[in-house]
């Protein structure tokens, strides 16, 4: 059960926030869940596509507008690496 404290931690802390949607709460949970078959790493560095796929998200650009609305809420850290072959890290705070 320790490996759902950081998604149980992550709902009561947007319990009350009116901003977060159905697909934040996707796109979390698998940010989560990839980095749970890495060990419960933070940071972790992923491509879009990756999560995408966990989350079954098909557009690029809703991926996108979910994380970074999720670093600017103060749930994740996101940083972009902007390069191919090099994937974004993302620190995550409840872990």
């Amino acid at each position: 059960m320790e490996s759902l404290k950081p998604l149980s931690d992550f709902f009561s802390a947007i319990e009350k926030d009116y901003r977060i949607s159905i697909t934040h709460i996707g796109v979390y949970a698998a940010l989560l869940k990839y980095s749970g078959d890495r060990g419960f790493t933070s940071p972790i560095q992923v491509f879009s596509y990756e999560i995408m796929h966990i989350a079954k998200i098909s557009a690029s650009s809703t991926y996108h507008k979910c994380v970074k609305e999720l670093n600017e809420y103060g749930y994740i850290k996101y940083e972009p690496s902007f390069k191919r072959n090099q994937g974004s890290r993302i620190y995550f705070k409840y872990i």
